[in-house]
Formats: structure tokens, C-alpha cells, sequence
């Protein structure tokens, strides 16, 4: 049986696209709310779901998944933002190294705790090199991460980051402009990025348009992640999903 890592690599060898929808549990109206989400997510041919946030103070991260479960088969993976944020009821966790920033804690401190309670867990652990980019305002995750983004001019800055990801063992490489952000990851860097290391690469934060999507995609990223742009603009989800079935729709033909 194919892991979730067996079946990103997969994609990423065939030239797929893939999204993800990101759910930060603070941000979930109702159980009910949240089970229609995801049942139109599912209608739309979503790959992944992601629970999690850079703070969680009121939302039960639990109780996201168990409704997420209720109505879907597809994957549920835990995107932390600290080892408070760990829930065996997932199927799969980003085991996130903020490789971008200098913080020791975010570097190997928090994953030296949550180690234990994940070895004796049926969670699929995917070693992750979390990349921060400047997206044109403050984000959560830098405040409470204490680290500065990498500029959105320093494409190089950002490649050599994550081949030394890669060279760390990092499976998969996030390039993310954060929660909220004002600007998408520049399509320059993820290009660099992409030309560089050989692990599959995930894009996220900013991008809220069909544009935004296709030309991420075109850049090189593998998989994008949608979280606040859909609750902002739930036609998004659709957009996203067609953008990213054209994409997938012409490789095929291209084939």
C-alpha cells in the first residue's frame, strides 16, 4: 500500500498538480459549517485536507478531524504550529523544520518533544523544510515563529535554503508566505526553487485567484495549499479546482 509521501513523489514525477484545503480550527464557525465545507471540497476533487495554524487558542483540532473524517475518505494531515498541535487522529503530520528562520526551537527543539508521542503513533511523519517568504505585511507565523521571512527579491536566498533541506533529508519543501498573506510566494523563486532540489514542492499563502493558481502551477509548485482565500471567497475553492484540472487535463493530453 502506497504511502501519502509515495503518492506526493508519484505526482510530482508525472508532472500532476495537486491542492490541498487548509483548516485552521480557530477559524471553524460550527461542526456544521465545516462538514459542508469539506463535502463541497470533496465535490471538487480535493487531494488533501490540513488541519492546523500557527496559533491555536479556541479551536479543538480533534473535533475538525472527526468531522473531516465523517464525510470523506481523503487524507487528513496535521500542519502544526507547535508540539501542542499534535492529534493521533490525523493520518499524516508535516513534521515542519522552519529552515529559513534561526530559531533553534522551531529548527529541532519542538520536534524533540513531539518525537516520543509520534514513534508510538500510527501518523505518516513527513519531514518537511518550511520555508517562510516575505508576502508584503506581518503574518502570524513570523510574530510567533521570532524569525524574519526571507525577502521576496532573494529567490537565490530561498533555493539555497531548501537544497539544504534537501540535503538534510527534508522529503518535501513548503514555500509559504503565511497565513493572510497580502502577496503570493513570487513565481521567480518558486521557479529557482523548483529548479533546484528534486523533492516535491508545496506552495501556499496568497494565492486567492485562478491567475495566482495557474501561474504557481506553471512556476513549478506541485501542490498548493488554500486556506484563508476560500474563506474569504468560497467560489475559490471551485476556481482552484478547475484551474488545477486544466493543468492536469493538458499534461494528459501533452502525453
Amino acid at each position: 500500500m502506497n504511502t501519502l509521501y509515495q503518492r506526493l513523489v508519484e505526482y510530482h514525477a508525472q508532472g500532476r498538480k495537486a491542492f490541498a484545503m487548509l483548516i485552521d480550527p480557530d477559524k471553524v464557525e460550527s461542526p456544521a459549517v465545516l462538514a459542508k465545507q469539506v463535502r463541497i471540497a470533496i465535490e471538487h476533487n480535493v487531494d488533501l485536507f490540513l488541519v492546523g495554524g500557527s496559533l491555536i487558542t479556541d479551536g479543538d483540532i480533534g473535533k475538525a478531524i472527526e468531522v473531516i473524517k465523517s464525510q470523506s475518505d481523503v487524507p487528513v494531515v496535521l500542519f502544526p504550529g507547535s508540539n501542542m498541535h499534535i492529534d493521533i487522529s490525523a493520518d499524516a503530520i508535516l513534521f515542519l523544520s522552519l529552515i529559513s528562520g534561526r530559531n533553534p526551537e522551531l529548527l529541532i527543539g519542538q520536534h524533540v518533544v513531539a518525537a516520543p508521542v509520534l514513534k508510538r503513533s500510527r501518523l505518516e511523519v513527513i519531514s518537511t523544510g518550511y520555508i517562510l517568504v516575505d508576502s508584503g505585511n506581518r503574518t502570524t507565523v513570523a510574530y510567533m515563529s521570532n524569525t524574519q521571512p526571507i525577502p521576496a527579491e532573494k529567490p537565490s536566498v530561498a533555493a539555497s535554503t531548501a537544497v539544504a533541506g534537501e540535503m538534510l533529508g527534508m522529503k518535501l519543501i513548503y514555500l509559504d508566505g503565511g497565513s493572510g498573506a497580502k502577496n503570493p510566494v513570487p513565481y521567480k523563486m518558486i521557479n529557482l526553487v523548483r529548479k533546484s532540489v528534486d523533492v516535491p514542492l508545496i506552495v501556499g499563502g496568497g494565492i486567492d485567484s485562478r491567475e495566482k493558481a495557474h501561474r504557481a502551477m506553471e512556476a513549478g509548485a506541485d501542490f498548493l495549499i488554500i486556506g484563508n482565500g476560500i474563506e474569504k471567497n468560497p467560489d475559490l475553492l471551485v476556481e482552484i479546482s478547475e484551474k488545477v484540472g486544466e493543468f492536469n487535463q493538458a499534461l494528459a493530453t501533452l502525453k
